[in-house]
């Protein structure tokens, strides 16, 4: 009885994860040739293309916390979510994290004028951008969901490679064979970490 839930919770595991271990397993190869896919590195006016500039009423004395003046910028914007930002040359530069439509914020604090540059949207840049998101350190819903989301991940592989070790230590003409594979990569896995 337990057997038989165990083989149906694996398959059926393996139908649920299979979105999140395509664009895990896509994602990843994008990033490992990287070359391959992007073969000239583009440029930002290849990348980032205007998409608006507005004055904000906003003052900021001198180079505040990034991330209280990026907050604030974003708020005057309507771009409110996740994102990274710094100082750079007098200007709080952000960066608007989105899969889909991210952009890049220039905000000069002597003009009081954002300029909007939305990223020109590619395959790898967008697989990459999901396989990357990760955490509950930002303040939104959403991005807090998508964490969740990776931590059930997280658990139902956990699970999956469990319930699949169970498995095959049921069916008894496979048990050799089973451990000859499982001390093969077992003792390639460490090499590979010692190694580099």
């Amino acid at each position: 009885m337990l057997s038989r839930l165990v083989r149906r919770v694996h398959m059926y595991l393996a139908l649920f994860l299979a979105p999140w271990v395509v664009m895990y397993a896509l994602s990843t190869l994008a990033m490992n040739h990287r070359g391959f896919f992007q073969p000239a590195q583009s440029s930002d006016e290849e990348r980032f293309q205007q998409d608006k500039q507005q004055i904000v009423p906003l003052e900021i004395a001198g180079e505040i916390a990034s991330a209280d003046a990026s907050r604030a910028v974003l708020d005057s914007l309507g771009l409110a979510g996740a994102f990274s930002a710094r100082w750079q040359n007098g200007l709080l530069v952000i960066h608007r994290n989105d899969p889909l439509a991210p952009r890049r914020i220039r905000f000069d604090p002597k003009t009081r004028l954002a300029t909007v540059e939305r990223e020109a949207l590619t395959a790898p840049m967008f697989l990459e951008r999901l396989h990357r998101r990760r955490g509950y350190q930002h303040d939104y819903t959403l991005e807090d969901t998508w964490a969740f989301s990776v931590d059930l991940f997280i658990a139902a592989m956990l699970f999956w490679a469990g319930s699949g070790l169970w498995m095959w230590w049921e069916m008894r003409t496979t048990r050799r064979l089973g451990l000859v594979l499982a001390f093969s990569t077992t003792a390639l896995f460490a090499i590979l970490l010692i190694v580099l």
